[in-house]
C-alpha cells in the first residue's frame, strides 16, 4: 500500500499528507480525515484546543487559533506565530558530530581549475564586471560580440559573463551599510571561476570608483576601462574587444586538473519550498553536504529568516563561543533590519509556500535548516564575505533566492545546489546550479528542468542516504565539467541582484 503520510518526530501531533486525500480517507488505523486534504498539508493526530501547541519536527510551529479536531486539515490560517527564540546566552558546542561519524565521500577528488589562492574554479570564464548599471547596456552588446567573434578562437574558455548589477551611482556610497554591496562587487571581481583575470568596465562619473573595488596595483589600463574616455560607439566597442581578447588568450591556457575536495566550495540554497522540502530534498542535500565536509570541502548554507527560528539548533553545532557570538550578531542585525522595515520574520513565506503546506516561517525554517546536514559550523560570515576556513559555513544572507544566490557567489562558491518544492527556473551564470525537487510530481511536471528528484524519500521508496549520494555524485560531475545541469543547458541565469540595505539617493 502506498504511503499516505509522513511523520517526522514521535512527539509531533500532526502528519503531512503524501498525496491529495479525499474526506473520509483512513490514513492510519482509526484515523480518517475530516476534509479533503491537499498534498503536503498537515493533518491533526489529536484534538488540539484553542491555544494548544501544533508540533512538527518536534518543534512548536504555533498555537491553534480555534479548536482543531482529530483528522482536521491544518493550514496557515489556523496558527498563531510563537515568539522568536532568544539570541542571548545560547548554548554552543553541545551537538558536535565528529568528522569520522559523518557519511564518507564515495569520491575524494574532482577535476577543477587550480587558482593561485582560494578555492579552485569549476568553470573557466571571462568575467567582466561593471562598476555601475549605466554601463550595462554597452557591456551586454559587447559580450554578445565577444561570444560570436572571439570565443570560438579560445576553445578552453567556457564562456563570457557580464556581471551587471543595480549599484554604483545614485547611492549613499559612504552610508554605514554601503560596505555590503561594495564587498559583493569587490569579491565577485575575483571569483574563482574567473581565473584571476580582472576586467572592470566603468562609466566615469559614478560613485563606485575603481579604488573602492580594486587595490591600487590592479587599477591599470590592462584591467579597467572607462567608457567616457572613448570617442563614440566604435572606439568604445573596440577597446572592450581588445581587452577581452588579451584576457581570453591567458584563460585559454588553463586546464582542469585532479584536485582534492579541499579545493571545492559549494553553496546550498532552497526556494519555492513546500512541506516536503524538509522531508526529502533538503535532508538529502544535507547528507551530500556532510559527505563533502568529511572529504575536506567547504559548504555554505544561508538565508537568515529561514534559520532564525532554529537558531538554537545551529548554536549547538557551533565549534566555539566566537562562532556562536557571530551567529547571534548576524541574527540581531537582521531582526533590527526587519523591524525598521515594519515587518517580522513571518513576512518571508510566499503564497506558493503556503499552497505547498508551509503554515508559517517556523515550519519553513525547520525544513530549510535540514540542507545544512549535521556537520559542525566552523565559521559565520556576513553577506558576501569570503570564508577563511574549510568545513560547514553559515553565510548570513537574505532568504530571497535572487539575492541569496549572488551573495553566495560573491563569497566564492563554485557551484550551488538548489532545492525546491514548487519549482523555479532560477540559475546563476557564474556558478552552475543543480536543481533538486522534493516531490516526484514536480519532476514529472518539469522533467527537463529539474535535475534530481528526492520524491522517493517522501514516498518511502528511497532513503535520504540514497538521494544524498546521488546529489554528491552530480555535484562532483558538474564541478568537473562532465555534466551540465538544465539551468546551464538552457542558459536560465538570473540577474546579479546584490544585497543593498543602504540608502539610494
Amino acid at each position: 500500500m502506498a504511503r499516505l503520510y509522513v511523520k517526522i518526530k514521535e512527539q509531533d501531533n500532526v502528519v503531512v499528507a503524501v498525496q491529495d486525500l479525499a474526506a473520509g480517507t483512513e490514513v492510519m488505523e482509526g484515523l480518517k480525515v475530516n476534509q479533503d486534504i491537499p498534498q503536503a498539508h498537515k493533518i491533526a493526530l489529536c484534538d488540539i484546543p484553542a491555544g494548544g501547541e501544533i508540533i512538527r519536527y518536534g518543534v512548536v510551529l504555533g498555537y491553534a487559533i480555534n479548536d482543531i479536531k482529530r483528522g482536521d486539515w491544518i493550514n496557515e490560517h489556523m496558527l498563531a506565530l510563537p515568539e522568536s527564540p532568544s539570541l542571548d546566552n545560547m548554548e554552543y558546542g553541545t551537538h558536535i558530530v565528529k568528522m569520522e561519524e559523518l557519511p564518507a565521500p564515495t569520491r575524494t577528488t574532482w577535476m577543477g581549475y587550480k587558482n593561485a589562492q582560494g578555492p579552485a574554479g569549476t568553470r573557466n570564464l571571462l568575467g567582466i564586471v561593471t562598476t555601475v548599471q549605466c554601463a550595462a547596456g554597452v557591456l551586454k552588446v559587447a559580450v554578445e560580440r565577444i561570444k560570436k567573434e572571439l570565443l570560438p578562437k579560445y576553445p578552453n574558455v567556457d564562456g563570457v559573463v557580464a556581471v551587471n548589477h543595480p549599484y554604483g551611482c545614485g547611492v549613499a556610497i559612504n552610508a554605514p551599510m554601503a560596505h555590503i554591496p561594495i564587498r559583493a562587487i569587490t569579491n565577485v571581481i575575483r571569483h574563482p571561476n574567473f581565473g584571476g583575470e580582472i576586467m572592470v568596465v566603468g562609466l566615469g562619473c559614478e560613485k563606485l570608483t575603481y579604488d573602492r573595488v580594486l587595490p591600487p596595483e590592479d587599477i591599470t589600463p590592462e584591467n579597467v576601462l572607462t567608457l567616457q574616455d572613448y570617442p563614440g560607439h566604435d572606439a568604445m566597442m573596440n577597446a572592450i574587444m581588445e581587452m577581452a581578447e588579451k584576457k581570453l588568450k591567458r584563460l585559454n591556457l588553463r586546464k582542469r586538473e585532479e584536485l582534492p575536495l579541499s579545493e571545492l566550495f559549494i553553496g546550498m540554497q532552497c526556494g519555492g519550498s513546500d512541506a516536503f522540502s524538509g522531508v526529502s530534498a533538503n535532508p538529502s542535500a544535507g547528507y551530500a553536504a556532510d559527505m563533502l565536509v568529511r572529504g575536506g570541502a567547504t559548504v555554505m548554507f544561508s538565508e537568515v529568516t529561514e534559520v532564525r527560528d532554529g537558531v538554537h539548533m545551529l548554536a549547538a553545532r557551533c565549534v566555539d563561543a566566537h562562532t556562536r557570538d557571530r551567529l547571534a550578531e548576524e541574527m540581531k542585525w537582521y531582526d533590527k533590519y526587519l523591524e525598521e522595515g515594519g515587518v517580522d520574520r513571518d513576512a518571508n513565506p510566499t503564497p506558493g509556500n503556503k499552497q505547498g503546506g508551509l503554515a508559517n516561517i517556523v515550519e519553513k525554517a525547520m525544513g530549510s535548516i535540514a540542507k545544512s546536514g549535521t556537520s559542525p559550523i566552523v565559521e559565520v560570515l556576513s553577506p558576501a564575505e569570503k570564508p577563511t576556513k574549510h568545513g560547514l559555513i553559515y553565510g548570513a544572507t537574505p532568504a530571497s533566492d535572487i539575492v541569496c544566490g549572488p551573495s553566495q557567489v560573491a563569497s566564492g562558491i563554485g557551484l550551488q545546489v538548489f532545492m525546491t518544492g514548487r519549482g523555479t527556473p532560477y540559475g546563476l551564470d557564474i556558478s552552475p546550479v543543480i536543481k533538486v525537487c522534493s516531490r516526484n510530481e514536480m519532476k514529472n511536471h518539469w522533467f527537463d528542468l529539474i535535475d534530481i528528484s528526492a520524491g522517493d524519500v517522501a514516498t518511502g521508496e528511497k532513503t535520504i542516504a540514497d538521494v544524498g549520494e546521488e546529489i554528491f555524485d552530480m555535484i562532483l560531475d558538474v564541478a568537473s565539467g562532465v555534466r551540465q545541469p538544465y539551468s546551464d543547458i538552457y542558459g536560465f541565469h538570473n540577474d546579479m541582484c546584490i544585497f543593498n540595505p543602504a540608502p539610494i539617493t
